[in-house]
C-alpha cells in the first residue's frame, strides 16, 4: 500500500464528481448492463458528462429517490448493474424502505452513491446535511457501507463495487478532500488500512477525519505519545482482526467520523470491543445533532470534527488506560 507522507496535508483538487463520471464511462465501456440513474443532480455526479458517451446508459430518476431505487431495483432484477447518486440524506433516509425492501431484501444488486456526506453539505445546511446516513445502511442485512477518505480511494472503491453482488453504501465527497494516497493505490472491501504505527493509542477514522488523524498522530508525537492511526474506510464490513490487533498492541482506542458516533464507526467498533477485548474507548464525531448552515471550516469547528480534538480524546483514552 503507497500513502502519502503525514505532515504534508495536501488538498486534492479533483472533483469527486468527476471521476465519478469518468469511472462509470469506464464501466459501461467493458460492461453494457452498468447503468446510472441519477435524482436530478446531474451537475452534481456529472451525469451528463456520462450521457454524452452513453446515453442510454443514464436514467433521470428526478427528485424521487425512492422512485430511482425503484427503478434500481427493477433493473437489477432484470439483469443490470444500477449505480444510484443522489445526495447523502436522500438516499438514505427517503429512500430507505425501497433500498431494504425492494433492494436488499430481493437479494438484487444496487449501488448506491451518497454525495456531500455529514459537514460536507456546508452551505446546503440541515436538510441536506447527514449525520445518520451510513447508521441507516449499517442496519441493512449483508449491506457494504464504505466511507472512503480521499479521491483515490474513492475511484477504487466504485470499481471494487460494481464486481460485488448486492446493495450497497459509498459516500462521495465532491469537492477539495485531502490526499491521503498516491494514485494506483489498492483496497480490500473488509480490511483497514494501517497508516501510522504506534504503541499507546489506536485512533480508528475514516473519510474527512482521516487527515485530522494524521495531523493528531504528529502533535501527540510531540507530547510523547505514540499513536497507531487507522483508516477504517469499510464500516461493513468491519476488519475485526486490525481492530482487535490494534486494541491488544495499545490498550485504548479513539474513533473519529464525520457522522453522529452514537450510531457510526464509534458505535460498531465499541460493539466489537465489548464483546472480545473491552478496553477505553473515546469517539469524535458528531455528537447527537442536527446539522446546520456554514463553511466547513467552521463546521470542523462547531462539531469538533479535528485534529485538536482528537489529540484531546487520545490523551483521555491514555489517562484511561493508565487508571
Amino acid at each position: 500500500m503507497q500513502y502519502r507522507i503525514a505532515g504534508k496535508h495536501e488538498i486534492d483538487e479533483r472533483m469527486g464528481g468527476d471521476g465519478y463520471a469518468q469511472t462509470m464511462v469506464e464501466l459501461i465501456a467493458q460492461d453494457s448492463s452498468v447503468v446510472h440513474i441519477d435524482c436530478d443532480l446531474a451537475g452534481c455526479s456529472k451525469a451528463s458528462e456520462i450521457a454524452k458517451v452513453y446515453p442510454a446508459q443514464v436514467i433521470n430518476a428526478g427528485i424521487a429517490e425512492a422512485n430511482a431505487v425503484g427503478i434500481a431495483a427493477g433493473l437489477s432484477a432484470a439483469g443490470k448493474i444500477p449505480f444510484v447518486h443522489s445526495f447523502g440524506p436522500f438516499i438514505s433516509r427517503r429512500a430507505f424502505d425501497q433500498a431494504f425492501l425492494s433492494a436488499a431484501y430481493a437479494k438484487l444488486n444496487v449501488k448506491l452513491i451518497g454525495s456531500d456526506p455529514g459537514i460536507c453539505a456546508a452551505y446546503n445546511g440541515g436538510t441536506h446535511m447527514p449525520f445518520e446516513d451510513c447508521a441507516l445502511y449499517l442496519a441493512v442485512p449483508d449491506a457494504i457501507v464504505l466511507d472512503p477518505s480521499d479521491y483515490v480511494m474513492f475511484i477504487n472503491l466504485l470499481k471494487k463495487l460494481y464486481a460485488w453482488y448486492g446493495v450497497s453504501y459509498l459516500r462521495m465527497v465532491r469537492k477539495n478532500s485531502a490526499r491521503i494516497y498516491e494514485d494506483g493505490a489498492d483496497f480490500e472491501i473488509g480490511k483497514g488500512v494501517l497508516l501510522r504505527e504506534g504503541n499507546d493509542v489506536t485512533i480508528v477514522a475514516s473519510g474527512l477525519l482521516v487527515d485530522e488523524a494524521l495531523k493528531a498522530q504528529e502533535i501527540l508525537s510531540e507530547r510523547g505519545i505514540s499513536a497507531r492511526v487507522i483508516d477504517m474506510f469499510t464500516w461493513k464490513p468491519l476488519d475485526v482482526e486490525l481492530l482487535l490487533q490494534s486494541a491488544a498492541k495499545t490498550g485504548c482506542i479513539v474513533t473519529a467520523e464525520n457522522h453522529n458516533c452514537t450510531v457510526g464507526l464509534g458505535a460498531a467498533v465499541a460493539r466489537v470491543l465489548a464483546e472480545h477485548c473491552p478496553i477505553p474507548v473515546e469517539m469524535v464525531g458528531v455528537q447527537d445533532r442536527f446539522g446546520q448552515v456554514g463553511a466547513i471550516g467552521f463546521l470542523q469547528e462547531e462539531y469538533r470534527l479535528n485534529a485538536r480534538e482528537i489529540v484531546r480524546k487520545a490523551a483521555r483514552a491514555v489517562g484511561r488506560k493508565r487508571q
